[in-house]
């Protein structure tokens, strides 16, 4: 006699967030800053499930941090988005106005801004491939993110091009590539091309593609254009992110 299947438990919330998050093409790192930010909320309540709790417990924690731990202003606000995150998309509860918190300072520096001579002696410090990614956050005005997880398929040598991918804002621009990168980054990217070709052999040649593009191209996660140009120096078995490969460097 067949015996009746057995009902699968519910996911955990926390695999809830995860799966929220990816929904709406959060990035990786907001994934795992939201999920710490629950988790230590979680840990200051004694181990109390969300759903039990109010804007009076965010408003307790969101204190604590700044009066106990003295985080930053954004250190602060950031764990607030995560909160309102989890029970405005996650429990589908809303939580209304998250009142009486003390409010970490929020700082007004002076922006420090590098003279050309001293561009020019940080310069001088970096070799190999960090002088490359310091050349492009200087001479093509990227992010360091931006950056690190350039393509090789964003470089236009012809047009002396950079197309940036969904920087900030989720946008794409384009920006110049400094003509006194040029060919220190063609023979990165021989270096890279060389390991990406030891990858493939060793059967872990693979790339994490944005969105649903590994569905609509399944070849694409190996083609040469779509790797990064600054992989990680190790592979990444971390099955979250989907089968062994290397990431950029961000």
């Amino acid at each position: 006699m067949d015996r009746p299947p057995v009902p699968a438990s519910p996911p955990k919330l926390l695999d809830r967030v995860r799966a929220a998050i990816r929904a709406r093409h959060y990035s990786r790192r907001t994934e795992v800053a939201y999920v710490t930010w629950i988790r230590r909320y979680i840990g200051f309540h004694q181990m109390a499930h969300p759903s039990t709790l109010g804007a009076s417990d965010i408003s307790a924690f969101l204190t604590w941090l700044a009066t106990t731990r003295h985080v930053s202003a954004s250190t602060q606000n950031q764990a607030l988005a995560a909160l309102l995150f989890l029970y405005e998309r996650v429990l589908q509860t809303p939580i209304g106005q998250v009142e009486h918190v003390v409010r970490a300072k929020q700082p007004l520096p002076l922006p420090v801004v590098l003279s050309r001579q001293e561009v020019v002696s940080v310069l001088a410090q970096l070799e190999g491939t960090m002088w490359i990614i310091g050349m492009l956050l200087y001479g093509a005005g990227l992010r360091l993110e931006e950056c690190l997880t350039l393509r090789v398929k964003d470089i236009d040598f012809d047009r002396c091009q950079i197309t940036v991918r969904r920087g900030k804002g989720q946008k794409d621009r384009a920006t110049m590539l400094p003509a006194t990168v040029v060919d220190r980054l063609r023979q990165h990217l021989a270096d890279v091309r060389r390991l990406h070709a030891a990858d493939l052999k060793d059967g872990v040649g693979q790339v994490v593609l944005p969105d649903a593009l590994v569905r609509k191209y399944p070849h694409a996660a190996t083609e040469w254009g779509w790797q990064f140009e600054f992989p990680a120096a190790r592979i990444c078995r971390d099955p979250r992110w989907g089968p062994p490969s290397r990431f950029s460097r961000a």
